[in-house]
């Protein structure tokens, strides 16, 4: 009997220290993981932005160690490849590391839109310049091929920006990011005091919630 019970107990305590830690476990995972988009690296618009960084920065090195044989000219088209580089991987990131929940006061599409095609105007031009004024130059040449390619590829940025910006809205249908602007904006409705706890009982506020209006 006293073997027995000698189990009973050790079952009961090795039982709780597990429950202990899966309940802990989840936590921290679930933190780690919500840093990240895990699914965004995957998508067609930021594989869109790697092919991009990419074109834009061999078309830069390409120039840079090439002989100039306009300064103006190349130095423009460096400077129009760099700064669109850095945009690009400035949205890049700001996406994976999900931003766009976070500073909800900017419209993020709209302005990747914008970026887009002011970007994509500015490195058409500085590609045409580039490869009027290369003169045969190999590296000259490469710099405005791979500029080209760059500007292709910023298009279909443009046209995947602008369906996102504008058809979902003009369709009815909310966006991926608009979803996930309707829940964080429940939660914090939720989170305001919609319903208030008194002596364990909950009382609903007559006073609807200044940002409820918000969710259509």
């Amino acid at each position: 009997m006293s073997h027995g019970a000698g189990l009973v107990r050790t079952t009961c305590s090795s039982g709780s220290a597990p429950g202990d830690g899966v309940g802990a476990g989840p936590l921290g995972s679930s933190s780690s993981v919500r840093l990240l988009d895990p699914v965004y690296p995957r998508t067609q618009a930021a594989m869109l932005k790697v092919a991009q960084m990419a074109m834009l920065l061999i078309a830069f090195i390409c120039v840079r160690s090439s002989l100039w044989t306009s300064y103006s000219a190349y130095s423009y088209f460096e400077v129009v490849t760099i700064c669109n580089l850095i945009m690009i991987l400035a949205f890049y990131l700001a996406h994976l590391f999900r931003l766009p929940r976070v500073l909800t006061c900017i419209s993020w599409p709209l302005s990747e839109l914008l970026h887009y095609l002011i970007g994509t105007l500015l490195l058409l031009i500085a590609s045409i310049v580039a490869a009027s004024k290369s003169y045969s130059q190999s590296g000259l040449v490469a710099g405005a091929v791979f500029g080209f390619l760059a500007t292709f590829l910023c298009l279909a940025s443009v046209w995947l920006s602008y369906k996102i910006s504008c058809v979902t809205q003009s369709t009815g249908k909310p966006s991926c990011l608009e979803a996930d602007l309707k829940q964080w904006i429940v939660f914090s409705c939720e989170s305001c005091g919609s319903a208030t706890t008194v002596n364990n009982t909950t009382t609903q506020d007559p006073k609807p919630a200044p940002c409820a209006s918000l969710v259509v």
